[in-house]
């Protein structure tokens, strides 16, 4: 962010992004036989990046899990409450924060435009790696197995990751190309 703060479009830009990121739970999770299920949501991560910004866009993941732990039910499968920052998958959302951080530094270096490699480096980096980084760590704790294990267990969310960094890409391109000004005000970001 500069030094003028957020104006009222940048508010509005980080709440439309927390209800992306709700919306994104309505399809539900698709559980692959761990305590951890796979979900959308992440993709509302990288976009929120990718669009918004470092700060932007992890203050938009800061909204929204405000809004679950109030006892919204917005993640995937209807979840919401305290109780699932204690359960095995509290890492992974706290890993979303530092994700849409890491995205944003990635894909808008400097200040400069969004382009489509160092968008889904950011992506990928921010939205998959940082998210395993604290997400692992933390659901072998809470559930007891070891980081090896469950780190080669939580390995079957890469494809569905790879997946959804295409898709981050593809749209954050598009919508460079097609209205910039999503991006915020055009003057902080060179052409």
């Amino acid at each position: 962010m500069d030094r003028r703060g957020l104006d009222t479009r940048d508010v509005t830009r980080i709440v439309a992004f927390a209800a992306i990121l709700a919306v994104l739970g309505l399809p539900g999770a698709i559980p692959i036989g761990g305590s951890v299920p796979i979900t959308a949501q992440t993709l509302g991560v990288m976009l929120a990046g990718a669009v918004l910004g470092a700060w932007r866009g992890a203050a938009a993941v800061v909204l929204f899990l405000a809004l679950v732990l109030a006892g919204l039910p917005l993640l995937s499968g209807g979840r919401g409450g305290a109780g699932v920052f204690v359960g095995p998958s509290a890492g992974y959302l706290f890993g979303w924060i530092l994700g849409a951080f890491v995205v944003g530094l990635v894909v808008r270096l400097g200040g400069r435009r969004p382009v489509w490699w160092r968008t889904a480096v950011g992506c990928f980096l921010g939205g998959a790696l940082v998210v395993y980084a604290i997400g692992i760590p933390v659901q072998s704790m809470v559930t007891g197995l070891g980081l090896r294990e469950t780190a080669v267990t939580s390995a079957a969310f890469l494809p569905g990751d790879l997946l959804k960094t295409v898709a981050a890409t593809v749209v954050t391109m598009a919508l460079w190309r097609a209205y910039p000004r999503a991006f915020g005000n055009p003057t902080r970001v060179r052409a």
